[in-house]
């Protein structure tokens, strides 16, 4: 019964969560405020004018007709943005997921038949509703499991395949090829077939973008190429001359289409790249609002987010659109041009729509190459060299994962690259977690904090390791193992203090092996304590018994631990005549004697052969009618610096070396510090009688 509670209670929760999650709109149209009005729609008149050619440029590399990007811009920017998170993300189609679909379609049907724009349409349903799900089932945080030289390595693999994918359409070549290396063979091939005016069409709008980017980066350049090679086109009638056209756009509202869902089949040779589809695109959209939302200062709801990106991709594909995800470039400039609310995305697909029905006839004379020039202006960009630097001088890890995600997309088909790169992050990050560092730790020089420092000798007696990772299952080997390793170097080490400080997490298997390592140390004679254990793990200790069994008295405050352990618990004697470390702060002061080579230090005696006399009793005996004799085993030092009144000096360090010269037949009373070396001493005065 308590069990089916604590299931029940969060599906409950999320349930009266839902309509919360789907009311978005409502929300943003309840608190709109009319003073966002003016620079939410010049924000989204800003970004449509990038938004239009982009997605006419973005759906001609998923070999999509163009209109299919101008309704995937319409439909994705206004749903995305009424029931996502990010004031700022501008949802509509990108390069990174148009080459993913492409290489995700292109398996399956023949690119510019019905049935390749019927699967895209379905393909955005089937990413849409994985998104969907992950948003409603609160899987938001699955996104930071993935590294974000993942991310860019897609990015940089993705944007040399869509140069070289546009290649032959800038040099007006007639070849059907999509794998890298197939089209570097065949573009070697036709190259002597170039058609010169498309090229000239391709590299002269590509020249004019690059010097209006260096006068003023705001100034639209993609949009005044193509209107500028259009009239060249229109005007010398370079259309029947062998220039390829992308047509006249039709004029109306996205058309609703019907995906073939219920096709298994169909469904099933989708999945792989739909999953794809959805993780490259959520890592996108995510990365995206959390980077500008460190600027605006704005706080994300990355499961809400997940819903936002869900809904636009399952509308665009009933819409006649493709699958979509956020936009780095239009998201900064919705930002920079002052969009204060995501109704300013929401306009921008207005104004697509608005422009695509009243421009659509002069699409008919927009150059193919233009269009290719562009993408591979955008291609160029998407490496991010910088990014690409420093992963490479950083973390080897990170430097494999982002490695072996450029090659696989350049090598492979695109879905298992992606999976390829997510998969791989996660496998780093389960050995990561599984192997977590176990180093020995002292106190610095001043003793104010502990440090690894492998040079310096440690105690003899107390070992105090440090767990830099969690106790659960995946570690746990690992962590038994490097203790075991310790211990075996440093077999004298009867006692153990554990910092778990970065100990986070603790789950069963983390139990066992910590009750193992109490039994092995108790076996030798010691003890394990620990110190700055995290209120979960402390929790957990509890309820498992764990922290009865080890004692309340084993768990210590780290500011006391090493004067108490010195003072309670490790044994004097062996600080004195057998250790030269002086580890500790309350180790300088400690008189250092080394015994006779003959002499020979008495094991530990077990409790109860001698008797023991509290300090009371033996105020009371001393002052009786037969006071017994005092023996002070300490070293001279000490006893100069206290001792009991009458007491007579007779240090450990002396006793070991002679014969016991003490009256017999009276009453003796052994002192030492703590009462271990007074006991040794007791042992061996009775073995001499």
């Amino acid at each position: 019964g308590q069990r089916a509670t604590s299931i029940v209670g969060p599906v409950r929760a999320r349930l009266a969560d839902l309509p919360e999650v789907f009311l978005q709109p409502i929300h943003l149209f309840r608190g709109y405020n009319l003073h966002s009005l003016r620079p939410d729609l010049i924000a989204g008149l800003t970004v449509a004018v990038i938004l239009l050619p982009q997605s006419i440029a973005y759906a001609l590399i998923a070999e999509l007709p163009p209109q299919t990007g101008l309704y995937a811009a319409i439909v994705a920017a206004v749903v995305g943005a009424l029931w996502g998170s990010s004031n700022h993300l501008q949802t509509g189609p990108t390069n990174a997921s148009s080459l993913l679909v492409l290489s995700t379609l292109v398996a399956i049907a023949a690119p510019g038949t019905a049935e390749f724009v019927m699967l895209a349409g379905l393909a955005a349903v089937l990413a849409g509703v994985i998104r969907l799900i992950m948003g409603l089932a609160r899987l938001g945080v699955l996104v930071n499991f993935v590294s974000h030289s993942v991310v860019v390595g897609y990015t940089a693999g993705a944007g040399v395949l869509i140069a070289v994918n546009q290649l032959r359409h800038l040099l007006g070549l007639q070849f059907a090829s999509y794998a890298l290396p197939d089209t570097l063979q065949a573009l070697a091939i036709h190259v002597p077939e170039t058609h010169l005016p498309t090229l000239s069409l391709g590299l002269g709008p590509m020249l004019l973008i690059v010097l209006l980017k260096r006068l003023n980066r705001k100034i639209p350049g993609p949009l005044l190429a193509m209107v500028g090679a259009a009239a060249v086109v229109g005007i010398a009638g370079l259309d029947r001359q062998g220039v390829a056209v992308i047509g006249e756009l039709p004029r109306s509202l996205p058309p609703l289409s019907l995906p073939p869902i219920l096709d298994l089949r169909l469904v099933g040779q989708l999945a792989p790249g739909a999953l794809a589809i959805a993780a490259i695109g959520l890592v996108e959209a995510v990365s995206i609002a959390r980077s500008i939302s460190g600027q605006s200062g704005q706080r994300l709801n990355s499961n809400q987010e997940f819903v936002g990106q869900g809904l636009a991709n399952i509308a665009a594909g009933f819409l006649s659109g493709y699958p979509c995800s956020g936009s780095l470039t239009r998201s900064a400039v919705n930002f920079e041009a002052g969009g204060q609310t995501r109704l300013a995305s929401a306009f921008s697909g207005v104004f697509v729509l608005v422009a695509m029905l009243a421009l659509a006839p002069f699409a008919a004379y927009v150059p193919r190459a233009t269009l290719s020039g562009v993408l591979i202006l955008t291609a160029y960009s998407m490496v991010d060299r910088k990014a690409v630097a420093r992963i490479l001088k950083g973390a080897r890890a990170d430097a494999v994962i982002m490695v072996v995600t450029v090659l696989a997309t350049l090598f492979l088909p695109l879905e298992f690259a992606v999976l390829a790169g997510i998969l791989l992050s996660f496998a780093v990050y389960i050995i990561k977690t599984s192997v977590p560092k176990v180093f020995s730790v002292l106190p610095d020089e001043q003793f104010r904090h502990f440090a690894h420092q492998p040079h310096k000798a440690e105690c003899p007696q107390l070992g105090i390791l440090d767990i830099l990772g969690d106790l659960y299952f995946g570690a746990v080997s690992h962590v038994e193992k490097a203790i075991g390793q310790h211990l075996a170097g440093h077999p004298t080490q009867r006692f153990l203090l554990l910092r778990m400080h970065s100990v986070q997490h603790c789950d069963f298997s983390g139990i066992y092996a910590l009750e193992g390592l109490v039994r092995a140390l108790r076996e030798r004679g010691g003890d394990l304590f620990m110190v700055r254990v995290r209120r979960p793990v402390l929790d957990l200790m509890a309820t498992t018994g764990f922290s009865a069994h080890l004692g309340a008295d084993r768990f210590l405050e780290e500011d006391s631990a090493i004067s108490h352990l010195f003072h309670k618990v490790l044994d004097p004697a062996i600080c004195i005549y057998e250790c030269d470390a002086r580890a500790f702060r309350e180790c300088q002061n400690l008189p250092k004697v080394p015994l006779p080579p003959e002499a020979q230090l008495p094991a530990a005696v077990p409790a109860g052969q001698i008797a023991e006399v509290p300090a009371r009793e033996l105020w009371q005996r001393l002052h009786g009618p037969s006071p017994p004799l005092v023996v002070d085993v300490r070293e001279a030092r000490e006893f100069r610096q206290s001792h009991v009144p009458g007491a007579q000096l007779l240090p450990l360090s002396e006793l070991l070396g002679r014969s016991c010269d003490l009256p017999h037949g009276r009453p003796m009373i052994l002192v030492c510090r703590s009462g271990r070396r007074s006991l040794r001493a007791a042992c061996l005065m009775r073995q001499q009688g």
